[in-house]
């Protein structure tokens, strides 16, 4: 599998509440459900209105079908071709 960053455009997502946020995620959730392991969701992030979570998955159509089925947009996704962090000096 490979590892995709998705931005996705939500306006006034960073004023939804802790409520609104699992909500959303419940339904995130059970879409990858449907789905089976060939997508796993990582990590999100909430930043202002826009989300930036970490996926992986086989391809690109994997996580937009994901999107569709949970009901969030995926304005841009892009395949992490490389990984460099402080910790292992890459």
């Amino acid at each position: 599998m490979q590892k995709y960053v998705i931005e996705r455009d939500i306006p006034g997502l960073g004023k939804m509440s802790a409520a609104e946020l699992n909500a959303a995620s419940k339904k995130s959730r059970e879409a990858l459900a449907r789905m089976g392991p060939s997508i796993q969701w990582v990590q999100s992030y909430v930043a202002d209105d826009k989300m930036y979570c970490v996926y992986l998955a086989h391809n690109e159509d994997e996580i937009r079908t994901h999107a569709k089925a949970a009901g969030v947009p995926a304005t841009h996704i892009s395949r992490v071709k490389t990984i460099i962090d402080p910790i292992n000096g890459n």
